[in-house]
């Protein structure tokens, strides 16, 4: 993927700007109610690239249709409008804020907002359909694969991945580490998410009733400026790192910061960190 970014209006939409409809928010997503372009900031900056490695993934014919769900501020939306057009793409997510952002970012689209366990398509509508950075985030993962099972046509595909946090995401696995230095009871992701560990996803795909069921591992990386950057992205309070962050007194998220600094190798200058994902995919039963 390169460096490519997501084309954007030039003007952020908050959420008081969206008007479409408005829904209860997800448990899993009520940490990601920043801007579009602070989870650029943050997440963004490997998602975009991530997103072009999961669709590879999934052969999409022209005339196809495909669906983003858990869209954010539009990474897997982006690469889907180059591969297959603007007709054809089709997103949701459960934060207005994202859904405003990406339909700002990629005008044309079909965009709502909704949750994995609703999906607000109708029946057999797809072709294929990604949850990129999803899965982790979904309060009934089993009814999420279900809805997508329902939304895809007979031989569509699913293709959904996560990020292994135990090893594989340089990023959250360094701050979840320092973090448990300065609290012994800070929620490390790796202990508390579901789906970064083999055979994970293609479980919770079979569970719905696909076959034909494939796994792999998909590896990005980031590059940094200075450790401020890096740090910067925490103070955004996106995802359960920031939110964690954010919620700390003064001292002890200094403290934090000076375990992170060291366990990302006291880098002066420019740095660069990997991120592993684990990726599934489908295909729908005829």
């Amino acid at each position: 993927m390169g460096d490519r970014q997501a084309p954007s209006s030039g003007l952020e939409v908050s959420s008081d700007d969206y008007e479409g409809p408005r829904i209860d928010p997800a448990e899993g997503a009520t940490s990601f109610t920043a801007t579009g372009s602070a989870y650029d900031r943050f997440m963004g900056r490997y998602s975009v690239r991530l997103a072009g490695l999961l669709a590879d993934t999934v052969e999409l014919a022209a005339g196809s249709r495909a669906l983003d769900l858990g869209c954010g501020p539009g990474a897997m939306t982006g690469v889907l409008v180059d591969r297959i057009g603007t007709a054809g793409v089709s997103a949701c997510d459960p934060s207005p804020s994202f859904v405003a952002a990406c339909a700002s970012r990629y005008p044309g689209i079909d965009v709502r907002a909704g949750r994995a366990e609703a999906i607000p398509f109708e029946d057999s509508h797809f072709d294929a359909a990604f949850a990129q950075l999803v899965l982790h985030f979904v309060t009934e993962p089993e009814t999420a694969a279900r809805e997508l099972r329902r939304v895809v046509k007979e031989d569509g595909v699913v293709a959904a991945c996560v990020w292994d946090f135990e090893q594989g995401m340089q990023m959250l696995r360094a701050f979840w580490d320092a973090a448990l230095l300065v609290d012994p009871a800070a929620p490390d992701e790796a202990a508390t998410m579901r789906f970064g560990r083999a055979g994970e996803i293609a479980e919770l795909l079979a569970s719905a009733g696909f076959t034909d069921i494939t796994e792999t591992t998909l590896t990005v990386s980031s590059a940094y400026e200075s450790f401020d950057e890096l740090w910067s992205g925490f103070l955004a309070g996106i995802g359960p790192a920031g939110s964690y962050c954010v919620s700390l007194d003064t001292a002890r998220q200094a403290s934090l910061r000076e375990h992170l600094f060291e366990r990302i190798g006291e880098p002066v200058g420019q740095f660069e960190l990997s991120a592993t994902a684990r990726s599934a995919s489908g295909v729908a039963p005829a």
